[in-house]
């Protein structure tokens, strides 16, 4: 389940939304290095021959600064997430009972398979049947592979928007993810809304979208301002959508009919009222001169996006002093870990407070309400403020804070013990990511910062790809307790390769 803090999108150098599924530096690179292979402009606006060749850069620089800014075009995008994410959002604190719902009614053919793959697993192994933690391991894979699906889809969906225009492809991807939630809210067995987590993970590419428009619509001098919109719209989201949720589920126990389907009509009237605004109101930022030849030479630069070992190595990363390309290296191995380790957890918390305190859906929605309020205000009044220079020291401090956390959060027996595990993790949330961002964003020349930070980005998406289904196998295999506080105590691994760097100033 991506939930409220498992999509960390950054907005800006000083001050970044941590928010799950949201990856917008990422998203960002996603087109420049697209457009660097098609000889359109590079970071720097510089243009770029389909050889690399680095052409013209003082008269690249001076198109840069006289490209038209459209705040239009930046309203429409912040309304289309905003609504895109209050429907996203709405299963979040339903996940839990949603896979319990399923493991007594559904008698499909993918659910009875998994059981019993999970049983001579089990048996295997020696673990202990404790029927309920099933529902745990179920719920890790799905998010796990949505996570995968939308760091797969995104630069392919990028790529094809290169050559056809960014408009059909965000319309496309708002229509399949309305079909994920008409399927989800007719998924009277779990087959079907497996086919609907994964339709909308294919779909999610339109965030990479958003950002690309942003790009398009913003010179370089304002660019950040279209990011800080689209950082806004996934706080907002993600602090409202859940709430919404739980409350339809609450009103839906009330009347006839399952407890998910009026959530998930919910979640699919944004999704057709999203489409609507878009077909209206966006306009194509992408004229047809400046598009890409074929989609097969766009989709080759995608490769950096999706190789584990071109991500680990930032081989993208070109004209980059080796002691500088080490030091990337290293932090970008410390924010892996750190969100393999962070994303696990934070995705397995719902079911914790499922099973030990008999969560419903509205007592979800009010964790996840304090949660996001906490990281909100420390967000605003904190994390944009850290001096420039004490990113490391902040983010040390985060990860230092979560280890506690975690190990409260693990033998927490009253709600009120919960709440103060909560709130330090909420802390680390708002506060660990940015200033790692910021770290690496002082690396690399001009032209290389958005392919930096997309690297770095596309890291913290492998990881939760793959957190969430391997901290769920511990949960499943040895119980609440002690995943989460060895998830604790590994966060020094983190810590101990991040006090190893030597931050430095943004290169000239």
């Amino acid at each position: 389940m991506p939930t409220a803090a498992q999509l960390n999108c950054g907005i800006s150098k000083n001050s970044l939304s941590v928010c799950d599924i949201a990856r917008v530096h990422r998203n960002t690179y996603i087109m420049e290095t697209r457009r660097r292979a098609n000889g359109h402009l590079s970071e720097d606006s510089t243009p770029v021959n389909t050889n690399g060749d680095i052409q013209n850069v003082q008269k690249s620089a001076s198109d840069t600064s006289e490209r038209t800014d459209s705040p239009r075009i930046l309203y429409i995008v912040f309304i289309s997430l905003l609504i895109d994410l209050l429907g996203f959002t709405v299963i979040l604190p339903l996940l839990p009972s949603l896979l319990d719902y399923y493991g007594k009614n559904s008698n499909d053919g993918l659910y009875q398979m998994l059981v019993s793959q999970v049983n001579s697993f089990r048996d295997f192994i020696g673990v202990p049947n404790i029927e309920k933690y099933n529902s745990v391991l179920f719920g890790g894979v799905i998010s796990s592979l949505f996570s995968f699906l939308q760091f797969v889809a995104s630069p392919v969906v990028g790529s094809a928007s290169d050559v056809y225009g960014r408009r059909p492809l965000m319309l496309l991807c708002m229509v399949g993810i309305a079909i994920s939630y008409a399927l989800w809210a007719v998924s009277r067995n779990f087959t079907v809304f497996v086919i609907a987590r994964i339709i909308g993970g294919i779909s999610k590419g339109n965030v990479s979208l958003s950002t690309a428009i942003v790009t398009d619509a913003s010179s370089v001098k304002n660019r950040g301002k279209g990011m800080a919109l689209i950082g806004v719209a996934f706080s907002l989201g993600f602090l409202f959508g859940p709430s919404i949720g739980a409350y339809f589920a609450k009103i839906a126990t009330f009347r006839q009919g399952e407890f998910y389907t009026m959530p998930a009509l919910f979640a699919l009237s944004l999704a057709l009222l999203d489409v609507v605004f878009l077909y209206v109101f966006l306009e194509e930022t992408l004229p047809a001169g400046k598009r890409a030849p074929s989609f097969s030479s766009s989709l080759k630069e995608a490769h950096n996006l999706l190789s584990p070992y071109a991500l680990f190595q930032f081989s993208a990363v070109k004209r980059c002093p080796e002691k500088d390309l080490g030091t990337l290296r290293q932090i970008g191995r410390s924010y892996f870990l750190y969100l393999f380790l962070y994303s696990g957890l934070e995705f397995t918390l719902t079911f914790l407070v499922h099973n030990r305190f008999q969560y419903t859906s509205m007592e979800q929605g009010k964790m996840f309400l304090f949660i996001g309020v906490i990281m909100a205000l420390v967000q605003g009044g904190y994390s944009r403020r850290v001096p420039q220079g004490a990113e490391k020291k902040v983010a040390l401090r985060g990860m230092l804070i979560l280890v506690p956390a975690f190990i409260i959060i693990a033998f927490a027996s009253s709600q009120a013990v919960l709440y103060i595990g909560l709130a330090l993790f909420s802390f680390a949330s708002a506060t660990v990511v940015p200033c790692m961002t910021t770290m690496v964003s002082s690396y690399g020349n001009a032209d290389q910062k958005g392919t930096v930070v997309g690297i770095f980005r596309s890291l913290g998406a492998l990881a939760r790809a793959v957190g969430p289904v391997a901290a769920s196998t511990i949960y499943w295999s040895i119980g609440s307790e002690f995943c989460y506080m060895i998830g604790g105590l590994l966060l020094v691994i983190p810590m101990m390769l991040l006090m190893k760097v030597q931050p430095q100033k943004a290169m000239a």
